[in-house]
């Protein structure tokens, strides 16, 4: 089968150990089934993947991609859930200290097949396209549980989202929207900034800049460059979300005083359950909220997309058609 796969690593020059050829057919072990791959979609993580973040040499080559809808072997229309877990783990998959992403341990979605534990698909909505749902299972999924699980936002209240542009960020701001938030972002690029007001959000700032209000939740994927401007523009008792630090982990202050004093919640987010997968599903299906998409490509052009994601060159989601 054609795939998108990871050969070698290169910090400085990550597309050098990207290849486009055949790979084996997988074969799904008992409890695993095999999907048929219709659409898929890029995530930073393919990148760091090449840069050998989270991947080890032993593994290569390693089959890229986590997110995926395609058709199951019974013929149903899925979406692919892409926390790996232990089976014998109950709860909440994203606290299970031996989960990973697919790609990491095990083979992608950048092919026509993939297999993944049964229990790891999910119904897509038919008022979804593929394309559509290939966009949910990283960045939107990582959204919806920062809003609605972590931060626990309701209609009405307000939201700041650093860093426009972004797959999260954008999709925080289409969520937030259709949720009756009202949402604010900041970007350094005017033309995101502008594209995210005309997706839902009240207004776009520049980083740093004074809210015309504090906000009850900072959603925060960006690190040390907007840490302190994200814990200064919470309401008392609000709450910072974060689930990246794309900037650099260490901020100059952690503004502690401030956060003790006005009683905030810095609360970690990573990825998103397979109940939460669902409710996301299901929040679009009723809502008419659509995921944003950059562009759609046949898989066997995948080099110019990730060519675009290093160059900064997107807003939303890159899809790959298969």
């Amino acid at each position: 089968m054609f795939a998108v796969f990871a050969e070698s690593f290169s910090a400085d020059d990550p597309l050098a150990g990207l290849r486009l050829d055949e790979r084996p057919d997988p074969t799904p072990d008992d409890g695993w089934v095999t999907v048929d791959v219709k659409a898929t979609a890029l995530n930073h993580h393919d990148l760091w993947s090449l840069r050998g973040v989270g991947l080890t040499e032993d593994r290569l080559p390693m089959i890229l991609g986590c997110d995926a809808a395609g058709v199951d072997a019974d013929g149903n229309e899925v979406v692919v859930h892409a926390v790996i877990g232990d089976p014998a783990w109950s709860g909440d998959e994203t606290l299970d200290p031996k989960r990973s992403l697919l790609s990491e341990r095990y083979q992608g979605t950048f092919a026509e097949r993939v297999v993944v534990p049964r229990r790891n698909v999910v119904p897509k909505p038919s008022s979804l396209t593929f394309e559509e749902a290939a966009c949910l299972p990283t960045a939107w999924l990582t959204a919806y549980r920062m809003l609605f699980t972590q931060a626990a936002v309701r209609p009405g209240d307000s939201v700041l989202v650093q860093g426009a542009g972004g797959g999260v960020a954008s999709a925080a701001v289409v969520l937030g929207k259709a949720a009756g938030l009202r949402v604010y972002v900041t970007s350094r690029d005017e033309a995101k900034g502008k594209r995210a007001v005309e997706l839902g959000a009240v207004d776009a700032f520049e980083p740093g800049a004074r809210l015309p209000e504090r906000v009850d939740a900072v959603l925060e994927t960006v690190g040390a460059a907007t840490w302190s401007h994200s814990v200064k523009s919470l309401r008392p008792g609000g709450t910072l979300v974060i689930s990246g630090t794309t900037s650099g982990a260490d901020p100059k202050s952690a503004e502690l005083t401030r956060i003790f004093f006005l009683q905030l919640r810095v609360q970690g987010s990573t990825m998103g359950t397979r109940d939460e997968l669902r409710s996301l599903l299901g929040l679009l299906d009723v809502s008419g909220a659509r995921p944003v998409i950059d562009r759609v490509m046949p898989l066997d052009q995948a080099r110019d997309g990730f060519a675009a994601m290093a160059d900064g060159e997107v807003f939303g989601k890159v899809v790959f058609t298969v």
